[in-house]
């Protein structure tokens, strides 16, 4: 299952998304994040559902594979649908069966709540498939270049965000390496009980643990011997270029905001 999941994970491609100035990708999944909360019934949350398909059908990245990348954030949202039905007590009463009581409001929230998880879910995802860590790095940096003047770190905040983003495919694989090392050795993790389950999984993190502070401090070693000394005086092999189609891509979710206020009910 670790070779699957695409969190972190770059796909290297030539389509309409990967050629974004990742400026304009960053700018389009914050201001997304926010406007996706602007619908508030079926009508709407269908113009977003639509306008995220289009975005990942114009990134060359097929739906069937973001839904088995992301297998376990689908369990996350099928809990939280079914958490969402059984505790809502408003509107009319749907089932009843003496021991679970079903309500109209219940559905409709669940609905609507595990939608926008799953837009939410599938608009971010996008951005790592069709952005390097180091464009999402240089991108984010220049976003916050206006803040530098009241002393925020900007350039490391960015680099740690770029190197999270790095680690966690490398975090995956090793995980996984572990997880056959240790079924090798007679481990089951995916059968008995759940507190023999939970057992298991503690061999599992110590050298996940281990091995993880063993990167970040040979990354550390070997920054420091190439004269890492922070943001100040470096110069960029890459220079963003702002385009037309950077502005045509948040001109889009201006559409889609006027859209959503005018199908609010």
């Amino acid at each position: 299952m670790m070779e699957k999941m695409i969190f972190g994970r770059y796909i290297p491609a030539d389509s309409i998304a990967h050629r974004l100035d990742p400026r304009a990708k960053l700018l389009f999944v914050f201001i997304f994040i926010g406007i996706i909360f602007l619908a508030n019934n079926g009508w709407a949350y269908g113009a977003a559902a639509a306008f995220t398909v289009l975005s990942i059908w114009l990134s060359g990245v097929t739906i069937r594979f973001l839904i088995k990348g992301l297998k376990p954030v689908m369990i996350i949202i099928a809990i939280t649908f079914v958490l969402q039905i059984f505790f809502a007590r408003e509107g009319d009463i749907i089932v009843d069966l003496g021991f679970v009581t079903i309500y109209e409001e219940g559905v409709r929230q669940a609905i609507f709540i595990s939608t926008r998880f799953l837009l939410l879910v599938f608009m971010t995802s996008l951005l790592t498939l069709t952005t390097t860590p180091i464009s999402i790095t240089d991108g984010l940096e220049s976003l916050l270049n206006p803040l530098k003047k009241i002393k925020f770190p900007a350039h490391e905040l960015a680099l740690m965000m770029s190197i999270a983003l790095r680690f966690i495919p490398t975090l995956m694989d090793e995980t996984d390496k572990v997880m056959k090392a240790q079924m090798a050795r007679g481990s089951d993790m995916s059968s008995g009980p759940l507190k023999d389950r939970l057992k298991a999984v503690v061999p599992l993190m110590i050298p996940l643990f281990v091995n993880a502070f063993k990167r970040a401090e040979d990354l550390a070693i070997a920054m420091e011997v190439r004269g890492y000394r922070g943001g100040e005086g470096r110069t960029k092999y890459r220079l963003l270029k702002w385009h037309g189609r950077d502005t045509l891509a948040l001109l889009s979710l201006v559409g889609l905001t006027v859209l959503l206020v005018l199908l609010r009910g």
